[in-house]
């Protein structure tokens, strides 16, 4: 089974859009909380309620060794036929890229990973050519300074395009595997709803609803496909951090639960 067919499968299953962030970060967990123990707590309260789990690789590397280990045991937790994000934004050359590959999806056996572009193609062929995985290519991304570089306009054959739409293009003309899809921030919904309308059928990660400010509203409008089998709403702090008592997992599960039926009340 490949990534889209597990992500369809386990949307379907769970009735969910929804995607939780499982990003750790000990200043506001719950005080002699271990990261794998919260993690493992936050599983086992959503993992009915959710199309896919996305761990942010930062907040691992952060701690060493040992939050590399507590990433692939978390990994490893993870029910089978929930998809895993790796969100690590990788983008390199030759060896380094096939390296980078390799460990994220043979090593920490991730079913999908984020990568930038800037490169351009040959630093994402190695990832492209693990067919059964998907890469979500950087498009454009919910934080304040994306439009330094992805709102500039260049003249192109087509006529005059943001770097947004040109890096989109060249994802949907790479996509021969049909295994790329594009992260586009909730936090810029007029560019969600371009992106969607020119490509219909592309799996979509959306971050950027609740912390950083997106509405999810607009989200629904504008990027959730047709099937509704290939859009990701992520959601992290947003759930992670609803209590920092002894009831953190049943708060982030009522969260989950909350945002989930939102989303599917607005389909």
């Amino acid at each position: 089974m490949n990534f889209l067919e597990k992500l369809a499968q386990a949307s379907k299953k769970n009735r969910s859009l929804l995607c939780v962030g499982l990003d750790p970060d000990p200043s506001l967990m719950p005080g002699g909380t271990g990261v794998f123990q919260f993690n493992r707590a936050i599983i086992n309260a959503t993992a009915d309620l959710v199309c896919a789990y996305k761990p942010n690789i930062a907040f691992y590397e952060s701690m060493g060794s040992e939050g590399l280990d507590v990433l692939k045991r978390t990994r490893d937790y993870i029910p089978a036929d929930i998809p895993v994000i790796v969100d690590a934004k990788r983008g390199d050359i030759g060896n380094t890229a096939k390296a980078y590959a390799w460990g994220l999806f043979d090593y920490f056996n991730f079913d999908a990973t984020t990568a930038s572009p800037y490169l351009g193609f040959d630093s994402l062929e190695p990832f492209i050519q693990y067919r059964d995985r998907g890469v979500f290519i950087l498009c454009r991304t919910s934080n304040a300074g994306a439009a330094d570089f992805q709102s500039l306009s260049f003249e192109t054959d087509g006529g005059r395009k943001m770097l947004f739409e040109i890096v989109a293009e060249k994802v949907n003309e790479w996509n021969t595997h049909d295994n790329l899809g594009l992260v586009v921030g909730a936090t810029y919904p007029e560019e969600l709803k371009l992106i969607r309308q020119r490509y219909p059928d592309m799996p979509l990660l959306i971050p950027g609803v609740g912390a950083q400010g997106g509405e999810l509203l607009q989200v629904v409008r504008y990027g959730v496909d047709v099937m509704q089998q290939r859009t990701i709403i992520n959601s992290s702090r947003q759930i992670l951090y609803v209590s920092k008592g002894k009831d953190f997992a049943e708060a982030a599960r009522q969260a989950a639960r909350e945002l989930r039926d939102r989303i599917n009340s607005l389909l």
